[in-house]
């Protein structure tokens, strides 16, 4: 009783979320973003020189605010964009950069639980689901994919989309989409699945998640502009050979990931960031602090 009237609560003041999205220039981040949050979010990469537009950039990590209402529900969505990620030859200061930028939001929180008097404004910004981009190539996932989720998914919900999933025919997106998830089962990567227990989960919840599984990695089309189709306006894109809608879930999985995001699994990610990722990285740090006082 006492959790069902924590969550009514919840639900009336509203959630804070914070969704990391991570991919290689060119992939459709910054539209995903803008279409995610239905506004100008992240503003376009302009580049007023031309003769400089070849040179690479490190990465940076930038967090943008935006307060949405989900059919009632506010949310306090915080997207941190990360460009500048994969452009290098060597993407190690990339793996650095994003790893220690999740630590720091851990250690934040770490060091308000241990204040005597906690600060009653104090705003807790752990990313709750990391969105990694995947390059189409139709092939299998590279060694920077491999080793990007291998190193963050202990500390944070890794999902992975295809990003411009436009460039593939069905066919050829159902077989690359088999063969990420080969890879990534290989390899042991512990990615954020929709986890379910048949035995101790309602019907609803195992069908639900069992088929938000199946669509893993989410095919992305990104998309800010209107077109009418048969006297109605929607979010998509005109080619020779027809139209593909962003929020059509027959032609993308755009619409499904978003509720999955910001409404029926919004929750579980986050309690799965307080009690399983967070509590992990607290019991190491302070582990080593006692190791250290020890020595």
């Amino acid at each position: 009783m006492a959790h069902r009237i924590g969550r009514r609560k919840n639900v009336k003041k509203g959630f804070q979320f914070t969704l990391m999205v991570v991919g290689a220039s060119g992939l459709g981040r910054t539209t995903f973003i803008n279409t995610l949050c239905d506004a100008d979010v992240v503003p376009k990469r302009e580049c007023d020189e031309p003769e400089m537009a070849h040179v690479e950039e490190p990465i940076k990590i930038k967090p943008y605010t935006v307060e949405l209402d989900e059919d009632g529900v506010k949310i306090s969505l915080t997207v941190v964009d990360t460009p500048g990620f994969g452009d290098m030859i060597d993407n190690e200061y990339c793996f650095q950069e994003i790893l220690g930028y999740l630590e720091r939001q851990y250690d934040d929180i770490l060091s308000e639980e241990s204040r005597i008097k906690r600060n009653p404004r104090f705003r807790d910004n752990r990313v709750h689901a990391l969105l990694y981009f995947i390059t189409p190539t139709g092939h299998s996932l590279r060694e920077i994919d491999l080793e990007l989720m291998k190193r963050l998914s202990p500390r944070i919900n890794v999902i992975p989309v295809i990003g411009k999933a436009d460039t593939f025919t069905p066919t050829e997106l159902a077989d690359f989409k088999k063969r990420v998830m080969e890879d990534i089962e290989h390899h042991n990567i512990p990615i954020y699945n929709f986890p379910y227990d048949p035995e101790e989960d309602d019907e609803e919840t195992v069908e639900e998640n069992s088929e938000l599984r199946s669509l893993l990695p989410f095919a992305l089309i990104g998309c800010e502009e209107e077109i009418m189709v048969n006297g109605r306006k929607v979010r998509g894109r005109q080619y020779p050979w027809g139209i593909v809608e962003v929020d059509n879930t027959q032609h993308c999985d755009f619409a499904k990931l978003r509720f999955a995001l910001l409404s029926s699994h919004l929750q579980d990610l986050k309690e799965i960031t307080h009690d399983y990722l967070y509590e992990n990285y607290r019991t190491e740090k302070l582990s080593r602090s006692a190791e250290n006082l020890s020595d």
